[in-house]
């Protein structure tokens, strides 16, 4: 389940005076006009909530470092089909029981050899409720789950599922409670990637020690230990030893920004690479003077707008959720303050992938007039607060919203302004933020179920990414009709229906679809940002 804070998919705010060259970047080192010699290719992050944990990394910045570090079971091509990556192969007669075989070959970035008990140990930690991880969810369907999750208070009395296990050194057998046809789809997902024997302590767990410096057996090494708030920069260097087609450059940095005007002033100055969350007043400049390294992309993500449903019974009617929705100038906001780098959003499928839907959300429309009748019909409170991060770019978009409802609706609006993605997201897990509060997805793997339960599921309430509180027993029924179905075509009819009981109870309102506005210096070339919406980092080149 991959929130995003808008710095891997999410694009768009203020720019600030672009006039000064460069205001000095936010991290401490990784500076400089040149990147020959020992210089690293510098990309732009905002700070990773958590430290390195794959089961418990549930947002794109976290992820963005791991995709680095691990190297997945699967990929997916350009025309979003699944092909093999670790995986030799991945095999099922039923949709139930599936054998996955490892290639030769990979090892540990300390040099021990890759084997299929590392993944068998990495899923059943992930899955285990007493180790509360936010990736848990993905697991639900892995026979056994259920034991390793008893419920709050209880002890937890299986040592893993049973569902999983290792065949031999390079083969695992996993059995799920039920088919479920998309389960190789899903395996490219971070929570999916394996973890060495030193990721754990004598407990079981994993250590801090490793948490901060974890060793995978992708691309590139961590230097040294990431320090969560203190440090500016994650160091890596390229692992020689990978197999297969490697990185042609051996140093990558990671700089840490709060503000993403500040790294596109870095990345004109040539202090920074990477920047793929470039801020929509920028892009006009970023097109005329960066040519080429300019990259506008579809994107399979989506914006939107969510309420604290659970702790909050002032968004609990749904009237007032719609009358909000309709409120919203989405087509302003695509073409004004996002430079007509968004789309309006009209369904909670993403045009990119197969599923969506073009004007299946109604009241996604722009209706000031029905808006206002509605809202007062039904009683909607006099004030509202509207929550965003501000190190990625969502201020201005953010600023629209507010004034249309303040407009439209005939209501006060506060806008609370949080300085680091992963303040906002932890607030909502402790359940001490009750204002709306924006949020993006950016996806796990391609099918249109990974708009749906990860974000929207009665499990992903304790186990995902629900920070709605939302549940809804037709939704979780007809998702599991789709899980069950014998292909994804079929599955697909399910899905859909499953995006119509969202669409009419709306517990999250959908406001545009992304595009990917990225740029890039005049130190490399080759730059291609994935579906996952990471950097392919194996097509990065340094220019001499």
């Amino acid at each position: 389940m991959r929130v995003t804070n808008g710095a891997r998919i999410i694009a768009g705010t203020a720019l600030l005076a672009l006039g000064l060259a460069a205001c000095g970047s936010e991290s401490s080192t990784g500076g400089g006009s040149a990147a020959g010699g020992d210089q690293p290719v510098r990309m732009e992050l905002g700070e990773p909530q958590k430290l390195f944990y794959p089961g418990d990394t549930t947002e794109s910045e976290g992820a963005e470092v791991l995709a680095a570090i691990f190297a997945p079971l699967v990929d997916y091509d350009e025309n979003k089909q699944v092909v093999n990556d670790v995986a030799e192969s991945i095999k099922t007669t039923d949709n139930k029981v599936w054998t996955i075989k490892i290639k030769p070959g990979y090892t540990w970035h300390n040099g021990e050899k890759l084997i299929a008990q590392n993944y068998v140990d990495a899923w059943n930690y992930a899955a285990d409720q007493d180790n509360a991880q936010g990736a848990n969810g993905f697991f639900s369907r892995v026979e056994g789950w259920a034991d390793l999750n008893p419920g709050e208070g209880k002890t937890v009395s299986a040592k893993g599922m049973k569902g999983l296990k290792a065949v031999d050194e390079t083969t695992f057998k996993v059995t799920l409670s039920k088919p479920f046809s998309q389960f190789k789809t899903m395996l490219g997902y971070t929570a999916f990637y394996p973890l060495p024997k030193a990721a754990f302590g004598p407990d079981g767990k994993i250590t801090d020690a490793y948490a901060k410096q974890p060793i995978g057996q992708g691309y590139f090494k961590l230097d040294k230990p990431y320090n969560k708030g203190t440090d500016q920069t994650i160091d890596l260097t390229r692992y020689d030893k990978f197999p297969g087609a490697k990185p042609k450059f051996d140093k990558l940095q990671f700089k840490l920004y709060t503000s993403p005007e500040t790294a596109f002033n870095d990345l004109v100055a040539g202090n920074l690479d990477v920047h793929d969350s470039l801020p929509p007043s920028a892009i006009s400049r970023a097109k005329t003077e960066l040519g080429e390294r300019y990259i506008d992309a579809a994107d399979a993500g989506v914006g939107y707008i969510g309420f604290p449903l659970q702790y909050n019974k002032i968004y609990s009617n749904v009237k007032v959720r719609e009358a909000i929705s309709m409120a919203i100038d989405r087509k302003t906001i695509a073409e004004t303050v996002f430079s007509g780098t968004r789309a309006p959003a009209d369904d909670f499928i993403n045009p990119l992938l197969d599923g969506y839907r073009q004007g299946a959300c109604a009241v996604c429309n722009y209706d000031p007039a029905k808006a206002k009748e509605q809202y007062a019909a039904a009683g909607g409170p006099k004030t509202l607060e509207l929550g965003y991060n501000t190190d990625g770019p969502h201020k201005e978009w953010i600023e629209a919203v507010a004034n249309n409802l303040r407009a439209n609706l005939g209501v006060q609006v506060t806008v609370k302004p949080f300085e680091k993605f992963a303040s906002i997201l932890d607030d909502l897990d402790k359940k001490s933020y009750t204002g709306m509060f924006r949020m993006g997805w950016a996806i796990d793997y391609p099918s249109a179920e990974n708009y749906l339960t990860p974000v929207f599921s009665t499990v992903a309430i304790k186990t995902g990414s629900n920070y709605a509180g939302w549940s809804n027993k037709q939704f979780d029924e007809l998702l599991a009709k789709g899980d069950a179905a014998p292909t994804q075509e079929e599955g697909l009819k399910y899905y859909q229906q499953a995006d119509d009981v969202l669409i009419k109870d709306l517990p999250y309102i959908p406001v545009y679809f992304y595009r990917t506005n990225a740029a890039f210096s005049q130190h490399i070339k080759g730059v291609k940002i994935n579906l996952l919406n990471q950097v392919d980092w194996t097509k990065v080149e340094k220019v001499a």
